[in-house]
């Protein structure tokens, strides 16, 4: 079998191309250049970093297997960053490694699959893909502390038919070992945890320099009551406590943006608690499924028991069967069966006005 391993230059994604040509397969390493320094060149900070991509041709060589570096970095600045700008232009909370999966990567890697005539895509996430009945499912990795299918959510049943994970029964320390033994130099590299396109630079001051939203407002209480003023609405999201006026007797919490206002809502942490919400932008892996179902509402988030009403193809209402706190709108909210991910989607206080009757 010929496959395109897409290669990060992290760890997991070495140790799939090695596993995939120990096995006998032929493999080819692509890896994405999606975010540039201020002269082209792949930026030095946060993921997919120039040194990064000099690992993953390294992991290569050492390998024996075809390299590629393939520039995706404007569907990457149209699709990811600039929705992510948007994003906290409105409020909301964004996940950008969630958006690039699904507007960016996966297509792209299937699409340069499909031109070197490689039969599959492997990646370095922990899920894993089940066939059922002839439908692939997409399930969570075996090593639950590492699980990654909350970000695959929306990958279909046709899709997955095209994709292996092979980490999906592997314990990260395994996969560290598997390294070692096969002597790369990215066995004990450490993961990456920054935006890629934002490094370990401020998220705020990103936003800032590509959008005019600095504007002042005020900071108001439960009561009505202006506590303070804040330089922009970008600079908070639901369930934040910094950057907010103390001195008010116990700990408040952002409860609400209200961005055409340029109002930021406080309160206590009680006032965060949600029983339901929406979600739109939906997609599904197979068929959809109402029963037995729990959702998480960020990226290793707990599972929450929870029920849904279908309102219709792109958009459903989320019923928990007991409140929590830390549903912040423009996250996802991601349905499992068990392990089994059902689908998932963009999540929001409302029905989109357009849809609703």
């Amino acid at each position: 079998m010929r496959v395109l391993v897409a290669m990060s230059g992290g760890v997991d994604s070495s140790v799939v191309a090695g596993l995939l040509k120990s096995q006998g397969h032929e493999v080819i390493g692509v890896t994405m250049k999606l975010w540039e320094g201020p002269n082209g060149e792949m930026p030095e900070t946060g993921c997919c970093t120039a040194s990064d991509s000099e690992d993953a041709r390294k992991v290569a060589a050492k390998l024996d297997i075809p390299y590629y570096v393939l520039d995706y970095t404007e569907s990457f600045s149209d699709k990811v960053v600039d929705n992510f700008i948007d994003m906290y232009a409105q409020g909301l909370t964004p996940n950008p490694c969630v958006e690039c999966n699904r507007s960016v990567k996966f297509d792209h890697f299937l699409k340069q699959a499909k031109k070197l005539n490689c039969d599959k895509v492997a990646t370095g996430h922990y899920a894993k893909i089940l066939v059922n009945n002839s439908n692939y499912e997409l399930h969570k990795a075996d090593y639950l502390e590492k699980d990654q299918s909350y970000v695959l959510h929306m990958l279909s049943s046709e899709t997955l038919e095209h994709v292996i994970f092979p980490l999906g029964t592997i314990s990260k320390p395994e996969v560290r070992q598997i390294a070692a033994e096969l002597g790369l130099k990215t066995a004990f590299k450490k993961d990456s945890q920054d935006i890629c396109f934002v490094g370990k630079k401020n998220y705020r001051d990103f936003v800032d320099k590509r959008i005019d939203i600095s504007t002042s407002g005020e900071i108001i209480n439960s009561s009505g009551e202006i506590m303070g003023n804040h330089e922009g609405v970008h600079e908070f999201t639901v369930g934040q406590r910094k950057g907010i006026p103390g001195g008010q007797g116990s700990p408040k919490y952002v409860t609400k943006i209200d961005v055409q206002n340029k109002k930021v809502y406080v309160g206590n942490k009680n006032e965060l608690l949600t029983s339901s919400f929406y979600l739109e932008e939906v997609s599904f892996v197979n068929e959809i499924q109402t029963e037995n179902l729990s959702i998480q509402t960020r990226y290793n988030s707990d599972d929450l028991p929870c029920s849904i009403e279908v309102v219709d193809g792109s958009q459903i209402k989320v019923l928990l069967n007991e409140p929590t706190f830390g549903v912040a709108p423009g996250q996802f909210g991601v349905l499992y069966s068990g392990t089994k991910l059902v689908g998932g989607g963009r999540i929001t206080t409302k029905l989109n006005e357009k849809l609703s009757v």
